[in-house]
């Protein structure tokens, strides 16, 4: 039988495992910020129902249909926190499942660009969604691109924000009734969340453009008759890019109809 561990042995061996735990604690948080510094951040992803059609998931941000609005099928509903009011809709994030914190579940080197389509409510429970969490509740196509189906249901991600590419223009659909004009601004590039928006009617007095106001999501109003008139829109993004879309609409245009432009962020 070997003989006992002197008290030597022992003192340094604890003080090998308390330099290992030292050094790990480190490089964990060596790895956290070099992330963060990179512009990728922390949260998690849920998905949701593998029953439900992704191209009705336009919920809080009013799009009536993801592929008309030019988002497919990666989407994804946010947190409050990343949510904004509804200043989100229209932007993209590149998520990715953090591996290092969940090899069960999530797939390695996989990740997925995914467009901010609606609103994941908070619960008085202390849900995922309530803030301060950064959470995606994603489309079920979506979600598998970076993690596995299983009992968990919900994984560690890091995510950052990207650059929208869209196929085709800015795309504008005319909602509302007489001297309410709502318009649901869909397929933005950039960064793809609006700031702000303005309109003017081809009768209007040239370099006159009226602001609108966010409704909700990503529909914008204004309360002036502008019907038989071509309709020109000012865009500003969240990025500070601006463009105008002149007489994107013709002059007999009426409620329910979508136009595309020709100009894109």
């Amino acid at each position: 039988m070997a003989p006992p561990l002197g008290l030597s042995a022992v003192s340094s061996c604890a003080s090998f495992w308390h330099i290992f735990l030292l050094v790990s604690m480190v490089l964990e948080g060596m790895i956290i910020v070099n992330v963060e510094a990179n512009g990728w951040l922390s949260g998690h992803a849920t998905f949701y129902g593998t029953n439900q059609d992704p191209a009705t998931l336009g919920g809080a941000c009013g799009y009536d249909n993801t592929f008309h609005a030019g988002f497919g099928v990666n989407t994804a509903a946010v947190s409050s926190t990343l949510f904004r009011g509804g200043e989100a809709c229209g932007a993209c994030y590149q998520v990715t499942c953090n591996y290092r914190i969940d090899p069960k579940w999530c797939l390695q080197h996989r990740a997925v660009t995914v467009t901010a389509t609606n609103f994941c409510p908070p619960n008085n429970n202390g849900g995922w969604c309530n803030a301060p969490h950064q959470h995606f509740d994603m489309s079920t196509p979506a979600f598998l691109r970076i993690a596995r189906q299983g009992n968990e249901g919900i994984v560690p991600v890091i995510y950052r924000r990207v650059s929208c590419q869209r196929r085709g223009g800015v795309r504008f659909t005319l909602k509302g009734q007489s001297n309410f004009n709502m318009v649901m601004i869909s397929n933005v590039g950039g960064s793809g969340d609006v700031k702000a928006a303005w309109i003017r009617g081809s009768r209007m007095r040239r370099g006159t453009w009226l602001p609108m106001h966010r409704n909700w999501g990503a529909n914008w109003q204004s309360s002036i008759d502008l019907r038989n008139q071509k309709l020109s829109f000012k865009l500003t993004l969240v990025d500070g890019r601006a463009l105008v879309f002149s007489n994107v609409v013709p002059s007999t245009w009426s409620f329910g109809q979508t136009f595309s432009s020709r100009n894109q962020f």
